[in-house]
Formats: C-alpha cells, structure tokens, sequence
C-alpha cells in the first residue's frame, strides 16, 4: 500500500527561484504520492535587525505580498493560498499592487486583502509561520524555500533555475528525500546559480 506524504512548502512569494521550486514539487505530486501544503514565510523577517540588507530592499517592499499572503493563510485556508501563490507569478496588468489584486481576482479571492500588505495587522502571523518553517532545519544559513516532509526529511531548497517535468522532477525529489533523510547530512551545493527560466505550466 501506497502512503500519501505531505510536503509542507513555506515560500517568500517575491523569490523568483523558490518560485520554480514551487513549480516543481507540483510536477512531483502528479508522478509521486504527495500532497503539497502551502505555507508562508518572509525574507523580510528573516533579515531583521540585520545592519547588511541581502536582499537590497530599504523601503520594505517585501513585506507587502508576504503579509497579503498571511492574510489569506489565515482567512481562507492553506488551498487559497497555493492558488494565491500562483496566481501571482502568471497574471501580469496594471502596477505592482494592481497585480496583487489581479492575483487576488484570478484566485478567486476578495480583492481587498491586498490592503492586508500595506498594514501590520499580519506581521506576528508573519513571523510565527517563519519561525515554524525555521523549526524545521538547523543552523542561520537558510532562505526560502524550505520543505518539510512528514516522517522523512526537511531541507532549504532545493534552488533550481529549472522545473523538472514528469519522471525527472520524481527522480529529483528521491535524490533530495534520500540526501536529506540521511543521518548527519547537513549541506549539499552545486555551482553557481543561473538566471531563472520561465516555468510554461502543463
């Protein structure tokens, strides 16, 4: 018999590369048995009280859809959520808030929970489901994403440029179950990052 596993992925909606993550362990849950869970994080929140800025964003930009994004976790479901998620990176129009409530339309979703970014009514959610996702895997040298399987493993990434379609992304998510549910494991690099590609859904 056949066991379901859950792969909870917590995301920053403004990465480009755990954007193709994303994408990827949706290939893998048509060719595997997962179920994919959909959970926010912020690498806003992840660099606070730092003196450097990684992510060069003084204004705080990305605090905006990552709150957005809280906000629909906590008042429509972990489903709205995922649909959200997408929905943000493959609907193009307007100004940068305009694409976050096309995003919100496209997802079915009340258009003013885009007034949840420019607010701080979700930052504590916000740094509680990061928290969560850090609880995950050891040590400060992580980002997002991060996905926690059930029973098996947890890891950061995996970074791709990239989305393995069909059996190539299943045979990558049991190299990564395998590695990562290895005792002692700790870190795995390849080589320098290449720009990513724009995923064509199937």
């Amino acid at each position: 018999m056949v066991v379901m596993m859950i792969a909870d992925m917590w995301f920053d909606p403004s990465c480009p590369y755990t954007w193709l993550t994303s994408r990827w362990l949706v290939e893998v849950s048509r060719v595997r048995e997962v179920e994919v869970r959909w959970h926010v994080m912020s690498l806003a929140v992840l660099n606070e009280g730092r003196e450097d800025d990684p992510e060069g964003d003084p204004a705080g930009y990305l605090w905006v859809p990552a709150r957005i994004c809280a906000a629909v976790r906590r008042t429509h479901g972990q489903e709205a959520l995922g649909r959200f998620y997408t929905a943000l990176w493959t609907t193009g129009g307007g100004d940068w808030l305009g694409d976050l409530q096309t995003a919100l339309e496209t997802a079915n979703l009340p258009e003013d929970l885009a007034d949840a970014g420019m607010g701080h009514d979700y930052d504590d959610e916000l740094r509680a489901s990061t928290a969560a996702a850090l609880h995950h895997v050891e040590g400060n040298q992580v980002g997002t994403p991060i996905v926690a399987v059930t029973g098996r493993a947890a890891f950061f990434g995996p970074v791709i440029s990239q989305v393995p379609t069909g059996e190539d992304a299943g045979r990558l998510w049991d190299g990564v179950l395998l590695v990562a549910g290895t005792p002692g494991f700790h870190e795995l690099k390849g080589g320098l990052p290449s720009q990513p590609r724009p995923y064509e859904p199937r």
